[in-house]
């Protein structure tokens, strides 16, 4: 018995000193941490907009989409408002038809919606379907998508269905990023919205097959002091609403301005020495090419920039105005001399609903993100903005001469350079009379004179 007691007294200390232990990495591992959801109850929570229901199940928010045909979609939101903060949860989808997403930053319109009040804001998307865009950045009732998936596509098999998921989330000043699992997904600088609520979105129903889907939310958690922004690998593409500037992020992953927003340094006038007398002008944070009646190189001309690239990751803004033309252009060697414009594969960008050229070539081919009268870009309605908004247009030619072009973040076509599809397309094309067009190992980039007014800024690139 004695013998039981020693042994018993000289083990407890240790025990105890293995649970105070345990005790004080636990407290170490949630320090600076506050939970959102107490497990028990929606307390601090309340539902604003739509039909869903929201309830508390076995420790988890179980949110379950409305029946009612077209009635918007619904949000429990969190009663305080954020700055600065680290944000982690847990979310399961059970079902590929289901949608739903976490708003940050995010505020409400009552009077929206016809008076049924509307949330606006930015969302990581949570996207079951075979799209797969979980983790990229959308914004609720105002702007629409900001980071699709399509632009970092090596993250799209992150989020996994019937399981639960790790989503993270970091808004630190003009930088928002999102991770699903630990895998980097979406980055935004975006200049609206310092601070505002956040929210749980169960996405309204179209049909219904979208009716009564679950999705389970646990272990919300933020932080908001002693921030420090977690490093993106390499070679992620950032979507910077601030014009014509540079992250420190893009300035190290290799990107540089091609337009400063203030001047017309680094650019010329095709077949000139200086850049346009005439026809353009760079201020104001734009580069434009003024109105001429609609007619090809008659004021100004085209500019090209004074370096020439070969492989590259080329992103520009454009408006456009009604009625207008204009493109980009790529592997421009002006070794042609040929008149009217400068020769080079081109990005087009165009009024399709009013301009007359969005109607000829072959199957679309002319119309705005295409390869100009090769291939047609292939887009959905909602992913253009209208002539007087900003559009984002994105070139990538890969150093294998395969190329991609994007529309507001959505990869509308791509193709290889010399292929035998691609001089397929050059045999039925305009461009037949040019020996190996579009082939030439680098080339300027060309901004086009069409006689319409068109703005250009946060010109950007980077050599791959």
């Amino acid at each position: 018995m004695k013998n039981i007691l020693t042994t018993v007294k000289n083990v407890l200390p240790l025990i105890l000193i293995a649970a105070s232990f345990s005790s004080s990495f636990a407290q170490k591992a949630e320090k600076g941490w506050t939970k959102l959801f107490d497990g028990k109850s929606l307390e601090g929570w309340k539902q604003m907009a739509g039909d869903a229901n929201y309830k508390v199940e076995k420790g988890q928010i179980l949110g379950t989409s409305t029946a009612v045909l077209n009635s918007g979609n619904s949000f429990l939101v969190y009663e305080k408002e954020y700055a600065d903060f680290v944000l982690e949860l847990d979310v399961k989808v059970e079902s590929t038809l289901s949608n739903s997403g976490v708003q940050v930053r995010s505020h409400y319109d009552p009077a929206a919606n016809k008076g049924k009040g509307r949330v606006f804001g930015r969302q990581i998307e949570i996207d079951p379907s075979t799209r797969k865009w979980s983790g990229g950045i959308y914004d609720e009732g105002r702007r629409d998508w900001l980071y699709p998936m399509t632009l970092n596509s090596t993250a799209q098999d992150a989020f996994k269905v019937g399981e639960f998921n790790h989503l993270k989330i970091e808004c630190i000043g003009n930088e928002m990023k999102t991770w699903v699992n630990g895998i980097p997904c979406g980055y935004v600088v975006d200049t609206l919205d310092q601070s505002g609520f956040i929210a749980l979105q169960m996405h309204g129903i179209t049909n219904a097959e979208g009716a009564n889907k679950k999705v389970y939310f646990k272990d919300i958690r933020i932080k908001t002091s002693n921030l420090q922004p977690t490093p993106f690998p390499k070679g992620v593409y950032v979507v910077n609403k601030t014009p014509n500037a540079l992250s420190d992020y893009e300035k190290q992953d290799g990107w540089r301005l091609l337009f400063d927003g203030e001047t017309s340094k680094g650019w010329k006038g095709a077949y000139k020495k200086t850049f346009p007398e005439k026809g353009w002008t760079a201020k104001n944070g734009l580069l434009t090419v003024l109105a001429a009646e609609g007619k090809e190189s008659t004021n100004g001309g085209d500019i090209v920039s004074e370096e020439q690239f070969k492989s590259f990751d080329l992103s520009f803004e454009f408006k456009i105005t009604p009625g207008a033309n204009s493109g980009v252009k790529y592997f421009v060697t002006l070794s042609e001399n040929n008149p009217g414009s400068a020769i080079g594969l081109e990005y087009q960008v165009l009024d399709d609903e009013r301009h007359p050229d969005a109607k000829l070539g072959r199957d679309g081919n002319r119309t705005l993100g295409s390869l100009y009268d090769l291939m047609a870009a292939k887009k959905e309605n909602r992913f253009i903005r209208a002539p007087g908004q900003w559009n984002t247009g994105r070139v990538v030619v890969y150093p294998d001469n395969s190329v991609e072009h994007y529309l507001n973040g959505i990869k509308v076509l791509s193709y290889v350079r010399g292929s035998k599809e691609y001089r397929d397309l050059v045999a039925l094309s305009k461009y037949t009379p040019f020996k190996n067009f579009g082939e030439a190992t680098s080339g300027h980039i060309l901004i086009q004179d069409h006689g319409n007014l068109v703005s250009y800024r946060s010109i950007k690139i980077k050599a791959l």
